[in-house]
């Protein structure tokens, strides 16, 4: 009887397992099966969509080993990198709304479509697939967001020689982020045979650290400089570092004066994005600042000059100016690869005056705080020009009797190449609105 039983469990046991096997087998979509029943759009659909809504949300479902491994992913303002294995728990953070347009890729289009009948399962109603993959975006020659051009260092890109004895790290021309572990502007510096001018101390103390690596394989002279061209978090949090290596930071007074009001807040929003990269870093203020429009510094055989010249992008904007090189580190007095940002304390009248002064150094080479190195021309296209155009494109609505929402109506077309465009293009018209509106 005992075996009997037994015998009969084990072939419950076996029929239970087998079913459940069939079962699996039965229930598990292929490839091909989901590839029907999702919506494939192809390179030249996702463009019209993009060109039609350019805050479109593109989720690319690659891990982000495979996005750097490939140094690249679709270069659109609303491109998110989820994983797919993470893609049911993270979804409802980017798209509460179950109606908002989504589209997803991956490389080769393996994963994607099952992302989209995932997503299309969990109640979205408006999911895409891009069928062709990142891979044939790349091949056409359309815009790739580089994740990372120096993926074993903690810098964005390794610091290139601009000039004889001048280098720059050349940061990536978007937001701070995690990714690119704040290194969002350019970190660039002097090398004589007095020592080294550093200017920008960078986003935190690991970043830091990184960069002073690069220049000891640069050159044997000690750092004795560090200049900060404002008071924002990726020109100021990396200090720390210097002041533990004996090296003291210069500032305008005004820079020095913005970070005790608020540097511990910039800190604090450092830390929360860059989470671990944020390691070690401590606000730390300028041991030296200057009150007028030039401080001078020798340094062996080099005349270098730290200018303010007035009201500009920031409080305090310090350009370090090379007279007989005739070659000038502008930080954001110059934009010309990314669009320019107006901050609520953004003078942009005086912006216009100061810049005159400016102009009049006649600089050959300019290195501007966000790009690469360029010329005056470049940067007065813009940079003035761009102000010049939306100060008077605004002051006719103004005139007219219009409001904020005309403001943002502002055709800006023109400069729809530059990054950060979409981004900030609205967001400058309305605060360029409320200066003017009372001056």
């Amino acid at each position: 009887m005992i075996k009997l039983f037994q015998l009969l469990i084990l072939s419950l046991s076996f029929f239970l397992s087998t079913a459940s096997a069939v079962s699996v087998a039965v229930n598990f979509p292929t490839l091909e099966d989901v590839q029907k029943r999702v919506n494939n759009i192809s390179t030249t659909e996702l463009q019209a969509l993009l060109k039609e809504n350019p805050e479109l949300i593109l989720i690319d479902v690659r891990t982000a080993k495979e996005i750097q491994a490939v140094n690249g992913s679709i270069d659109a303002l609303g491109n998110i990198n989820i994983p797919r294995g993470w893609l049911e728990f993270r979804i409802s953070e980017i798209a509460p709304d179950k109606t908002t347009p989504l589209v997803v890729y991956c490389g080769t289009n393996k994963r994607s479509p099952f992302a989209a009948d995932t997503l299309t399962k969990m109640g979205y109603h408006n999911v895409k697939n891009y069928a062709d993959g990142f891979f044939a975006w790349e091949k056409a020659g359309l815009p790739v967001k580089v994740v990372d051009k120096a993926p074993n260092s903690m810098l964005y890109s390794k610091p290139q020689k601009v000039a004889e004895g001048i280098y720059s790290a050349i940061g990536e021309t978007a937001p701070a982020s995690y990714i690119n572990s704040g290194h969002n502007n350019n970190l660039s510096f002097i090398i004589t045979d007095g020592g080294v001018l550093v200017v920008n101390a960078s986003d935190n103390y690991l970043l830091a650290k990184a960069l002073h690596e690069e220049i000891k394989k640069l050159t044997d002279q000690p750092v004795k400089y560090v200049v900060l061209e404002n008071g924002q978090g990726h020109a100021m949090l990396g200090s720390n570092y210097w002041k533990e290596q004996g090296v003291p930071i210069i500032a305008h007074a005004e820079t020095a004066e913005e970070i005790k009001n608020h540097g511990a807040d910039i800190l604090d929003r450092m830390k929360t994005g860059r989470k671990d990269k944020a390691l070690g870093t401590e606000l730390a203020l300028p041991d030296k600042t200057f009150d007028g429009e030039k401080m001078e510094i020798k340094l062996g055989k080099e005349k270098i000059e730290l200018l303010h010249l007035g009201p500009a992008h920031s409080p305090g904007d310090i350009m370090v100016w090379l007279p007989e090189r005739s070659l000038i580190i502008t930080g954001d007095m110059a934009f010309h690869q990314r669009m320019l940002p107006v901050f609520e304390h953004t003078n942009t009248g005086a912006w216009l005056e100061t810049w005159e002064k400016f102009a009049a150094l006649k600089a050959q080479t300019v290195i501007p705080g966000h790009g690469a190195p360029t010329t005056m021309e470049e940067v007065t296209k813009y940079t003035k020009d761009y102000l010049v155009f939306l100060r008077s494109a605004v002051a006719k609505i103004i005139e007219d009797g219009g409001d904020l929402q005309d403001a943002y109506k502002i055709d800006q077309s023109a400069y729809s190449h530059l990054d950060t465009y979409e981004m900030l293009y609205k967001q400058n018209a309305g605060r360029i609105f409320r200066e003017m509106e009372f001056e």
